[in-house]
């Protein structure tokens, strides 16, 4: 079982010391997908005058915008690094006045099957970022030093940054505490997620601070069964194949049958996630084609 930290003290708007170079401002657009709403941290020094980073500048919502520039005043924004493009943390035109800006990879293309309702965390099409990383860039700061960490699979171009001072990571959606991630094809990746979960484990940090939910202090049990909760899952993609299930739409009640309904149109797309890698290691196969319509088969 995966050890879920849901617990957290959410005052939307406030301005919370988490740690001692990081700040976070949580934004009122709780929902099924951002838990109790987005997180922006600030990473820097809390004196007047430094210059700090923000990550992950949050919806567009004025009160959010409003509250975040309150907790930044008196120090320079230097530097504004977004995890990936989803409109549930992209950056407002008011913070694009750093030195630089990045998320990295290849443009997303995320479209939705016309049957399900658009996922809260649609892409955010406007978002030019002033720097692409793609992973390895190291950006030196007023006191605190942030590393880019590429982890593709819940988005093509998802990045997680590494606070190296605390060894701590700003880990996006890539890693949540309070739940699993959506891998959502055709930009998301089950086999990209995986290996870049891998990444992380491999790094041995001393705490995670996703954007949504509370922090995971204790990472390292906590990643090695989330791991074992994606392969776990797809062995169950597997079993119910054997069982006779040829739809995804079939499966689904089954194996979310404990998980709220509104989450099932993203479940099918995380089923979908799992069924095309399997797919692409030659242990399924798809008619007339993968995806969220096909008849899946186990390869004999």
């Amino acid at each position: 079982m995966i050890p879920f930290v849901r617990d957290i003290d959410v005052v939307h708007g406030r301005r919370d010391q988490v740690s001692p170079l990081t700040q976070r401002v949580i934004a009122d657009n709780p929902g099924p997908f951002t838990f109790t709403g987005t997180g922006t941290y600030i990473v820097g020094r809390p004196e007047p005058g430094s210059a700090v980073a923000v990550i992950d500048p949050g919806p567009p919502d004025d009160a959010h915008l409003k509250a975040l520039l309150a907790a930044v005043d008196g120090r320079r924004v230097s530097h504004v690094l977004v995890t990936h493009t989803h409109r549930d943390l992209s950056p407002r035109p008011s913070l694009r006045r750093s030195d630089r800006s990045g998320h990295p990879g290849r443009p997303p293309a995320r479209p939705h099957h016309p049957r399900l309702r658009p996922l809260e965390e649609d892409e955010d099409d406007d978002f030019a970022p002033d720097v692409i990383l793609t992973g390895g860039e190291v950006i030196p700061g007023d006191g605190w030093t942030i590393e880019a960490l590429a982890t593709p699979g819940h988005a093509s171009n998802h990045m997680a940054f590494v606070l190296r001072e605390e060894n701590a990571l700003f880990s996006g959606d890539h890693v949540m505490g309070w739940s699993t991630t959506v891998v959502a094809p055709p930009d998301g990746d089950m086999a990209d997620y995986m290996a870049s979960l891998d990444a992380v484990i491999a790094r041995d940090f001393a705490v995670i601070w996703p954007t949504h939910g509370a922090p995971i202090t204790d990472p390292a049990p906590f990643l090695i069964a989330y791991r074992a909760h994606r392969q776990a899952r797809e062995d169950q993609v597997l079993e119910r194949l054997a069982a006779g299930d040829r739809a995804i739409a079939d499966m689904v009640p089954v194996l979310y049958a404990a998980v709220d309904k509104r989450l099932w149109p993203a479940a099918s797309l995380s089923v979908l996630a799992h069924l095309t890698k399997l797919a692409r290691d030659g242990r399924v196969t798809a008619e007339p084609a993968a995806g969220l319509d096909a008849i899946w088969s186990l390869r004999t």
